[in-house]
């Protein structure tokens, strides 16, 4: 049996990148909901980091959809 070590260091970073990426982009989202209640207790625009946030979430929800269709077809 042959090892593609190519193929498999590939897949290893794809696999790294995506994950660090998607991490991110949820921690993102959790962080423009705790900026929504400083700027709403400030006085201040909370409507744009909800929108923010939620756009991060909903990033997040497309990937992880994206991935599974990968995997079925």
């Amino acid at each position: 049996m042959k090892i593609d070590w190519a193929a498999l260091g590939s897949v290893f970073g794809v696999s790294l990148v995506a994950t660090v990426a998607l991490v991110g982009l949820f921690t993102l989202g959790v962080v423009g909901l705790g900026k929504q209640e400083q700027a709403a207790a400030a006085g201040g625009s909370a409507p744009l980091a909800r929108t923010g946030a939620w756009a991060c979430f909903a990033l997040c929800a497309a990937a992880v959809a994206y991935g599974i269709y990968l995997i079925v077809v």
